[in-house]
């Protein structure tokens, strides 16, 4: 069994807030609204949640089998 690092910081792209937050192990976070501008924040092109494209941790399901959870 392998251990996987469940928080990740996400940046917001927009006013460049940081927030720790604990990843779902079960599901992509496909959404993501800054607490500090309100803005949503969704998945660049190519990533499969917020975490893996505005965290400092890609989700749990990428560093189990680096297979996208969609």
């Amino acid at each position: 069994m392998t251990n996987h690092i469940l928080e990740s910081v996400l940046t917001c792209p927009a006013c460049a807030a940081s927030k720790v937050e604990v990843m779902p192990t079960d599901a992509c976070q496909f959404f993501y609204e800054c607490s500090s501008c309100n803005t949503l924040l969704r998945p660049n092109p190519g990533d499969c949640c917020v975490f893996c494209s505005f965290g400092s941790v890609k989700c749990p399901p990428i560093q189990q089998s680096g297979g996208c959870c969609r």
